[in-house]
């Protein structure tokens, strides 16, 4: 699994943006982390490349370019997201030691991402019987992740510009508070669906599970953070309360409605 550390390396240039500003560990860095890995994964298979596999790795870099371009458009747009991104506790300087650690996790995270698409053309490479229907299932997959994340910020930019101050109701946040965050979740599912036709070595598949857990865990975790904010802004608006006791936070039809009890969701 040489080509790992080709990945690790691409990953940790690419996120170490952070080192600019420290939040960008987790934005910017990962968008643009994720797009370059999926470059890097195209080139270093070039000559093993199928059709569905290269739709996956264009689908993983659409959605890395995306993302990262969103999040420095709403940067430069968006005072409410300003006083997050520059807030007191986000500007306070980390010590040394914090952001090595979090600089070389967030790197090993994002190639555990995207490393079922590796794995299946590292084994098919080498010979392992690959099974393509897998692959063109799970970039299906993680091609309606992508549509519902786009869809979900571009109703969210037009509903805050009509009405800077309410809380968005329309389009997929009538399914899910966070239907972005849902999105990302679809994403990594469809990824992590490749390894069930790779003939993944155990070590294979647990590198994918760490990969898909942690994106998984960010997601949640970043669920709770957004209504621990929205509380705070919304939490005396009656048709808030409404709005919260009736539609799910992150999952469709799954009855969790707050997540700001679980503590250890916090990241």
């Amino acid at each position: 699994m040489w080509y790992l550390l080709i990945l690790l390396a691409v990953s940790l240039a690419v996120s170490a943006l952070g080192w600019i500003y420290f939040i960008y560990f987790f934005s910017i860095g990962y968008g643009f982390g994720i797009s370059a890995l999926a470059v890097a994964v195209a080139l270093i298979f070039g000559s093993s490349l199928t059709l569905p596999t290269a739709l996956m790795c264009g689908v993983l870099f659409i959605f890395g370019c995306r993302l990262g371009l969103y999040l420095l458009t709403r940067e430069k747009r968006s005072d409410d997201y300003k006083k997050i991104l520059y807030g007191p506790d986000a500007a306070k300087k980390k010590p040394l030691g914090v952001v090595i650690v979090v600089w070389i996790f967030c790197a090993l995270l994002y190639v555990g991402q995207i490393s079922p698409l590796a794995f299946y053309l590292g084994n098919s490479a080498g010979g392992a019987d690959v099974h393509e229907g897998w692959i063109w299932a799970g970039t299906a997959i993680a091609a309606c992740g992508v549509a519902l994340e786009a869809w979900s910020d571009a109703v969210k930019a037009r509903a805050k510009k009509k009405a800077p101050k309410r809380f968005v109701t329309c389009g997929p946040y009538r399914l899910v508070r966070c239907p972005n965050y849902l999105g990302e979740i679809i994403i990594w599912t469809g990824s992590f669906l490749i390894c069930f036709g790779a003939s993944c070595t155990v070590w294979q598949w647990l590198i994918a599970a760490i990969g898909y857990i942690g994106i998984i865990y960010v997601m949640f975790s970043g669920a709770r953070r957004l209504e621990l904010r929205q509380t705070q802004t919304y939490g005396k608006d009656p048709e808030f309360q409404a709005y919260t006791r009736t539609t799910p936070l992150l999952l469709p039809f799954v009855p969790i409605y707050s997540l700001a009890k679980h503590k250890w969701l916090q990241a």
